[in-house]
């Protein structure tokens, strides 16, 4: 099993982007792990916000593949310990055959078709942050997922 991580726009901040490519370079050793960008929607002051969401949606369903497991990380979803996501990534890659894809929308969430593509939705945390925050602190749960599936010391460290 592959995990992508979908994102929508690069990263602009320099050292989030040094950070999640140390992460992803550490997962290396575990898993087969793909950060995917879709770029950003052009002219997005004309357009509404529902207008953008879509845009961003039909991008996102694009970029799947027949196989896919798709789980949208919004508010709304189920919220997990490091310890249980641990035991959410070991349960999927048992299950999964192809790509388990993790998608971050874009500024206003996702489009009705995204929601109805997705099997789940997860929440990093109650709380809000950037999206480009959300790709670092992502890809460490998934990096310390595998630490602790593989009783490695960083998750006590």
């Amino acid at each position: 099993m592959k995990i992508t991580l979908l994102v929508i726009g690069k990263t602009d901040a320099r050292y989030l982007a040094e950070a999640v490519d140390e992460y992803k370079s550490r997962l290396a050793h575990y898993l087969p792990f793909e950060l995917a960008v879709i770029p950003d929607v052009k002219n997005v002051r004309n357009l509404s916000e529902m207008q953008q969401k879509e845009r961003e949606g039909e991008l996102i369903l694009k970029a799947l593949q027949a196989g896919d497991y798709l789980v949208l990380l919004d508010e709304g979803g189920r919220e997990f310990s490091s310890t249980e996501f641990a035991a959410y990534i070991e349960k999927k890659m048992h299950s999964v055959p192809k790509r388990l894809v993790f998608v971050i929308g874009g500024p206003y969430g996702f489009s009705e078709a995204v929601y109805r593509a997705a099997q789940e939705k997860i929440s990093l945390s109650r709380m809000t942050f950037s999206h480009q925050m959300v790709r670092l602190i992502f890809v460490e749960q998934v990096y310390r997922a595998m630490t602790i599936l593989n009783n490695e010391p960083y998750h006590h460290a």
